[in-house]
């Protein structure tokens, strides 16, 4: 397992504080050298003053022989003092400098001058110095001629006052990365806290307690609480779609009962006795209207539960106008002797919607179909342009429906008791619903002053009579 596999393996809140220690550690490191940095440059520039000053005095002093003229002046600059030939060795000295050279004949310069620091900070050096070496132009020629001005001051101070920087700053840093680490912990345990609250309540929702929800605070606005939120969102809508899974299921049980319970009947009447060919063919016919019936709602309910969003999409729309004349005419095709049944009143304009035209055309020839099947001619079919939508309408002359039957019409298996004579399911509003849901438009059934709508709400008003209508609509392309 590598590094990063089990840095991963480590607990939330582990990884959260180890990250936030590790951010202040950088941080507290990086302040620090900064701080050392600033110090230490204030301290070396004071060293530096002190060494130029004393450089500018005892430099006219030295002698071409290598010897101060007057050693009490330079000895008054309170610096040590050396002054060394070509090779290195000193020819004269004052002050606390000792006789041998304070530099090694390596770091001297060629020309010019230059700032060596004698002895280390760390491990504690005994004579710490800070040396200005200066070149006097001597040659190597004659080992008495003075070559090189060497002025040093004990660095004691400053390199105490470094050390004594170094351990306050170690110490304050760690006493920060301490404190810094309890409270990113504290901190980790109060963000996650509702996190493993919503774990423990979801692992009860997972064994069985369906209806609990999470605790979410109402004062509270946050990541976690709108986490917790769509959540509770999400167990509703997984409750809501279960319970409508259950009330499906017992509807199609209920609706199957019946097809089945006449074909295990009238098989078993046929069995009680010999019967001729002409007979069994009546048996057989028969039976070939409940099955017609059961294939007929097998159907419905796949052609239900197999429509996708994206199947068939056009992207340039398709004209209602078009698919509503189309299902017409096939209709006065297939009853000519009633071609005042069914009316149509279309613009000559296309009337283009944004989905496939195929779920046009079910939802035409599903209104169509349940006008002529409930209803009473004329059926009349009219499509219109009302702002920025199309409206199709399909109403008919029958009795309509009563008020709280308007408002569950479009449930699966929903038949008023005077219908269930007829044909059909009661599946062809509630796929119509579907249709129209999905493509984002409204769907209204209205009769003598009542109204129910489905999907979503328009402001385009009702401008049909008090006949029973079904009215579409859905959102125009462009």
């Amino acid at each position: 397992m590598t590094t990063l596999s089990r840095l991963r393996a480590l607990p939330l809140r582990v990884r959260l504080v180890a990250g936030f220690s590790a951010a202040m550690l950088v941080l507290l490191v990086v302040a620090g050298a900064v701080v050392y940095w600033r110090v230490e440059y204030a301290l070396d520039r004071s060293l530096d003053s002190e060494l130029a000053s004393a450089t500018a005095v005892i430099t006219p002093l030295v002698g071409s022989d290598g010897t101060v003229a007057r050693t009490d002046a330079a000895d008054a600059t309170g610096t040590g003092w050396q002054v060394l030939d070509a090779d290195g060795t000193v020819l004269d000295s004052g002050g606390p400098a000792p006789d041998r050279s304070l530099v090694p004949a390596a770091d001297l310069p060629g020309s010019g001058s230059t700032t060596v620091d004698v002895g280390t900070m760390l491990p504690v050096d005994g004579t710490p110095y800070r040396v200005e070496v200066t070149s006097l132009g001597g040659t190597v020629d004659r080992n008495d001629t003075a070559a090189y001005l060497l002025v040093g001051v004990r660095r004691d101070h400053r390199d105490e006052a470094l050390r004594e920087l170094l351990l306050q700053m170690g110490l304050a840093g760690l006493g920060a990365l301490v404190v810094a680490s309890l409270v990113g912990d504290q901190l980790a345990r109060s963000a996650l806290r509702p996190v493993e609250r919503y774990r423990r309540r979801a692992a009860e929702i997972a064994t069985g307690a369906s209806h609990l929800r999470l605790d979410v605070p109402a004062e509270r606005d946050d990541e976690v609480t709108r986490l917790g939120d769509t959540l509770n969102e999400m167990l509703a809508a997984l409750d809501d779609a279960l319970a409508r899974e259950r009330q499906f299921v017992g509807d199609a049980s209920h609706e199957l009962r019946t097809p089945l319970t006449l074909l295990s009947s009238r098989i078993q009447v046929a069995r009680r006795r010999q019967r001729t060919v002409a007979e069994h063919e009546t048996v057989l016919d028969e039976l070939a209207v409940d099955v017609d019936r059961l294939a007929a709602l097998a159907e419905q309910l796949l052609e239900l539960d197999t429509v996708h969003p994206d199947t068939g999409r056009d992207g340039g729309g398709t004209d209602l106008g078009g698919v509503a004349l189309h299902e017409v005419e096939r209709w006065h095709a297939a009853h000519p002797d009633r071609a005042e049944d069914v009316l149509l009143n279309v613009p000559a304009v296309a009337v283009r919607v944004s989905s496939d035209g195929h779920s046009h055309t079910r939802i035409v020839s599903n209104l169509l179909a349940n006008g002529l099947s409930h209803g009473a001619p004329p059926v009349r079919v009219g499509v219109r342009r009302d702002g920025a939508y199309a409206v199709l309408t399909v109403a008919d002359a029958g009795p309509g429906m009563e008020a709280d039957m308007l408002a569950r019409a479009t449930h699966r298996f929903s038949r008023a008791p005077e219908a269930r004579s007829r044909p059909g399911a009661g599946l062809g509003l509630s796929l119509v619903e579907h249709l129209v849901a999905r493509a984002g438009g409204e769907l209204r059934l209205c009769h003598d002053g009542h109204h129910a709508s489905t999907g979503v709400a328009t402001d385009i008003m009702c401008g049909h009579d008090r006949r029973m209508t079904v009215t579409v609509l859905l959102p125009l392309v462009g």
